[in-house]
């Protein structure tokens, strides 16, 4: 019975309800869907499993032993990042820096916060730890776990993001998936997520009117 919960869970949280949002063209309100779900999660180990809430973020796990690692990984796509933004769409490369400076602030510091966190709590802490039972292995729980990531970002209609997002969920879960850290999986999230904006490419993640060029 409860197993069958989990997927019912499943089907609903990353199936039905991001379908909700992609075919009806709710992007513009995607903050709001993104809390809602953080909410339900939070909400969810609140009943299921408090005490696990207290040991989610593993700030221990934040070492230069396991930063190193990141921060080379986060430097080459990075470039990567730029060049395919050079070649695709040339005419949105470092818009933000070079037209709007101004918001470069609350990018780095509310995109962590407002973004960054709740994504990974669901599609990595709770994902990790309520679907184990459909997702029973390590490597099925990351591949899963990228594959929803992708398919919540097509709410976004074009096809650089979810292209994107594979190659990030990936990159995320794996991280999670050694640390079972959402202090460290975020700042990887983070860090992402400002080379993103910055570089030009954060245009295709905004509120899901973003035409293909």
């Amino acid at each position: 019975m409860a197993v069958g919960r989990r997927h019912l869970e499943f089907l609903l949280l990353c199936i039905v309800f991001p379908s909700i949002i992609i075919f009806g063209q709710y992007g513009f309100f995607m903050f709001y869907f993104l809390w809602a779900a953080t909410v339900y999660c939070l909400a969810v180990f609140y009943f299921s499993d408090r005490e696990f809430l207290h040991h989610m973020w593993r700030f221990d796990q934040l070492t230069w032993e396991n930063m190193k690692p990141i921060l080379v990984r986060w430097i080459l796509a990075s470039i990567a990042m730029v060049i395919f933004i050079y070649f695709y769409n040339r005419a949105e490369m470092f818009s933000i820096i070079l037209n709007r400076p101004q918001v470069i602030p609350f990018i780095l510091i509310l995109y962590p916060i407002l973004s960054a966190i709740p994504q990974e709590f669901i599609f990595c802490t709770f994902f990790f730890k309520r679907f184990h039972s459909i997702f029973p292995t390590e490597r099925a729980k990351i591949i899963a776990s990228s594959v929803v990531f992708a398919y919540a970002h097509i709410l976004y209609l074009n096809p650089v993001s979810p292209v994107l997002s594979i190659f990030a969920g990936l990159i995320f879960a794996q991280t999670y998936s050694k640390s079972r850290s959402l202090a460290l999986v975020s700042v990887e999230h983070a860090l992402y997520g400002a080379t993103l904006f910055l570089s030009g490419l954060g245009t295709y993640f905004y509120s899901g009117n973003v035409p293909p060029p």
